[in-house]
C-alpha cells in the first residue's frame, strides 16, 4: 500500500522527531561549551586555607573600621582611577604606598596591576591600560610604606565603564 502524495507517514514523523532532538542537543551543547569556557566556577584559590584565616580577616576589617578613614574612589575620563584618603578628622593621608589590581568579575584573563601615584596630598591616581566597557572589580591595598608586608587598609569596588 502506498501513501498518497502529500500525506505524512511514519518515516516523516520519525525524521521530524530526530531532527527536533538533534537541534535541542546541538543548542544544549553550545550553551554548555559557552558556560564552561567563560567561567571556571572557581570562586577562590585555596578556599580551605582562606577559611582557616577567616577570623583574622574579620579582625583586620574591625581594625580598619576603627581607623575611621574616609575614602573616595572614582574612575574618570581616560579610565583614570582616583583614590582620596582622609583620616577621622578629614586630614589628607599622605605618603602611603597604594597598590592594587583591576579585573573582570567573571575571569582573570584581563587582570592588571595598579600602581597608584600621589598627585596631591591624600590623592592617589592610577592609569590602567586596556580597559574596555563593562563591569570591573578594583582591589586596592594601602600600606604605610612600600616595603610593609601587611596592608593597613583594603578597598574593593565594582566599577562600570561606559562608552
Amino acid at each position: 500500500m502506498t501513501a498518497e502524495r502529500g500525506t505524512i507517514t511514519g518515516w516523516h514523523v520519525l525524521l521530524g522527531v530526530i531532527a527536533f532532538f538533534a537541534v535541542v542537543f546541538a543548542v544544549n551543547g553550545y550553551f554548555m561549551y559557552a558556560a564552561l569556557s567563560s567561567y571556571t566556577g572557581v570562586v577562590s584559590k585555596e578556599p580551605y586555607r582562606k577559611g582557616l584565616a577567616y577570623n583574622e580577616r574579620i579582625a583586620e576589617d574591625e581594625r580598619q573600621h576603627e581607623l575611621g578613614w574616609t575614602t573616595h574612589f572614582d574612575i574618570g575620563a581616560g579610565h583614570v582611577l582616583t583614590l582620596r584618603l582622609a583620616d577621622r578628622s578629614a586630614q589628607a593621608l599622605r605618603g602611603l604606598a597604594v597598590t592594587g589590581k583591576i579585573g573582570r568579575p567573571s575571569t582573570n584573563k584581563f587582570d592588571a596591576k595598579l600602581a597608584f601615584v600621589e598627585i596631591a596630598p591624600g590623592t592617589y591616581e592610577a592609569r590602567p591600560q586596556g580597559l574596555s566597557d563593562g563591569a570591573w572589580f578594583a582591589d586596592v591595598e594601602v600600606r604605610a610604606r612600600a616595603d610593609a608586608l601587611d596592608p593597613v587598609y583594603r578597598l574593593r569596588r565594582r566599577l562600570w565603564l561606559k562608552p
